[in-house]
């Protein structure tokens, strides 16, 4: 197992854990936790998809990163 893959298993693992916590009712799609799960992990997988070259991939992992930073910020504007 290469450094690329060992990354885009942590985010993906990450990413997972936040949507089952989510769909448990633990936590709140809202929620800075959630969201900030949401941002680590996507930007691990998307670390690991521009590693690796694989441009839809880092097209999607980048904007879920990037929506999710923006859903943050949202939070602390309220």
């Amino acid at each position: 197992m290469i450094l690329s893959d060992l990354i885009g298993f942590a985010g993906v693992a990450i990413l997972l854990i936040a949507f089952l916590l989510n769909l448990l009712k633990v936590l709140d799609y809202n929620n800075r936790l959630y969201i900030s799960l949401n941002i680590v992990g996507a930007g691990l997988a998307c670390t690991a998809s521009v590693m690796i070259d694989y441009l839809p991939f880092i097209l999607l992992e980048g904007t879920w990163t990037v929506v999710s930073v923006v859903a943050l910020v949202r939070t602390f504007a309220k």
